[in-house]
């Protein structure tokens, strides 16, 4: 496994020496039946989750079932995450392949559709229910458990808070799409359900990580900084509920606030 920071010299304002440990970025790809479906920059780490994630969150699978085998090799330069599909998965994959739709790179980036870049996404059937203190307790957790970003502040976030025991899940990238797509694989092979908590992001809240978000069936996505005007009207659409700009008890509700009260979480 590569080291996901290192030490690097450097000179303050006043020309004194001394070092920071940045955080490593390298190239992964993602490689789906033998065909690259996205080259990454991202932490070198759970790229097992970031394979099945990536799948999941994109709409390549839609369980954990569907891949056969994973494989991760280290080419040097770059990493390829290699995960081998069930023959029906395998099949409309490669039917969309030849469509020419498709994720190439992070967030939106690489689309070659505009259907595709505003898919019609999935309705939440159900969705966790919180009390009031639970977005700023869910946030505080998510901020003492990122040893990446302690060492280097250059990482983003992506946990899963559930009422009744809290931070349960947790993985860092350099990116936020990696991320909260290494979430997803993460929930996924531990066999949790994303509809029975929220999802807790240290980044801005954009339209791709709300369709992520209801792809994989998370019903309440929590965030640090504020959204966009387009994913809020997705979340709505899509029955998210979204909690933004969250610091200590101090938050933002913006779309199907009913799932937030004072009453005991269920």
């Amino acid at each position: 496994m590569r080291a996901l920071w290192s030490a690097h010299a450097i000179c303050d304002a006043g020309g004194a020496p001394g070092s920071r440990a940045l955080a490593e970025e390298v190239p992964v790809a993602l490689v789906y039946d033998g065909a690259t479906q996205a080259v990454m920059m991202a932490s070198p780490a759970d790229l097992e989750d970031f394979v099945l994630g990536f799948a999941l969150t994109e709409g390549i699978v839609r369980g954990r079932a569907e891949i056969t085998a994973t494989e991760i090799v280290d080419q040097g330069r770059g990493i390829e995450a290699r995960a081998w599909l069930a023959p029906g998965a395998g099949a409309a994959l490669a039917q969309r392949r030849r469509a020419g739709v498709g994720p190439l790179g992070c967030g939106l980036c690489g689309i070659n559709s505009l259907s595709e870049a505003l898919r019609p996404l999935p309705r939440i059937a159900r969705a966790a229910r919180l009390t009031a203190d639970s977005p700023g307790r869910a946030m505080a957790a998510l901020a003492a458990a990122q040893p990446l970003q302690d060492a280097t502040r250059a990482a983003h976030a992506a946990g899963f808070w559930l009422p009744s025991a809290g931070l349960i899940a947790l993985r860092e990238d350099v990116g936020r799409h990696n991320a909260l797509d290494k979430l997803a694989g993460a929930l996924a092979r531990a066999g949790i359900a994303p509809d029975t908590g929220a999802v807790v992001l240290t980044s801005r809240l954009s339209v791709d990580l709300v369709q992520k978000a209801a792809v994989i069936g998370a019903g309440v996505l929590i965030a640090a900084s504020a959204p966009t005007a387009l994913a809020v009207a997705e979340a709505e659409a899509a029955g998210i509920t979204v909690i933004a700009r969250t610091r200590g008890n101090a938050y933002d509700i913006h779309t199907h606030a009913d799932r937030i009260g004072p009453e005991q979480a269920a």
